[in-house]
């Protein structure tokens, strides 16, 4: 009888192709699901290490335009209508209010240092939407993938279950290839919430610093046009 079962079970495939093949139709649809999300999570992931690094490389580029000397005006002239980078973006939106908050006469505009500000920390919040836009599709992935995948393994060893009541047989052949397309789904979900969460915290740690960054030059911009209100 053992030698039945041996042999039985060595002419099952327990390929994930055959799993998912054999699985029933709601197990299909959780493995797809996540499939999709696991493909997704990848896709923001990469695109947001390269998103980063062309962040960081631009705000590095301007801060040293912005220290070397160069007027301010003359800067933003260069810089142009459109700005190409955050860090441009910012300040540009800083200069032209900084500009409109000139009278025809040459005085200034009362309240002008706080219009300033806003206008900078509205360009700041801005572009903090597009660094963090993602990371929550990132957060769901990682905080549902394994509950969506449990359900997936509930729902097929149920119906493992129910093979074994009506074919009235528990041998380790019948019973076995049912739990492991179960399993399965638990499986899948697992690989698509681990690395959702661990980047999800490396992402938002990296934004978090980005965004700290045009804060930072907010702050220095505006004690500039500060000292020259004052003056």
């Amino acid at each position: 009888m053992e030698t039945d079962t041996l042999a039985m079970a060595q002419e099952i495939d327990f390929s994930m192709l055959a799993l998912f093949a054999r699985a029933t139709l709601t197990v299909k649809i959780v493995m797809i699901m996540l499939i999709i999300a696991s493909f997704w999570s990848w896709a923001i992931i990469i695109q947001k290490f390269i998103n980063f690094r062309r962040a960081r490389g631009e705000s590095q580029q301007f801060d040293q335009a912005f220290w070397s000397g160069e007027p301010l005006d003359e800067l933003f002239d260069t810089i142009g209508a459109e700005p190409a980078s955050a860090s441009e973006r910012i300040f540009s939106s800083g200069m032209l209010e900084w500009r409109r908050s000139h009278r025809d006469d040459g005085r200034l505009i009362a309240g002008a240092q706080a219009r300033i500000d806003r206008s900078m920390d509205v360009a700041i919040a801005k572009e903090a939407e597009d660094l963090n836009g993602g990371l929550s599709f990132l957060a769901t992935v990682g905080a549902t993938a394994p509950f969506i995948g449990l359900f997936g393994t509930v729902w097929g060893i149920k119906h493992s279950f129910e093979q074994i009541a009506i074919s009235q047989n528990t041998n380790l052949a019948v019973v076995a290839p049912g739990i492991a397309e179960a399993l399965l789904a638990t499986g899948m979900g697992l690989v698509a919430a681990i690395p959702a969460v661990v980047f999800y915290n490396k992402l938002s740690a990296d934004s978090d610093r980005i965004i700290g960054g045009y804060e930072a030059f907010a702050d220095e911009f505006a004690t500039i046009l500060s000292r020259q209100l004052d003056a």
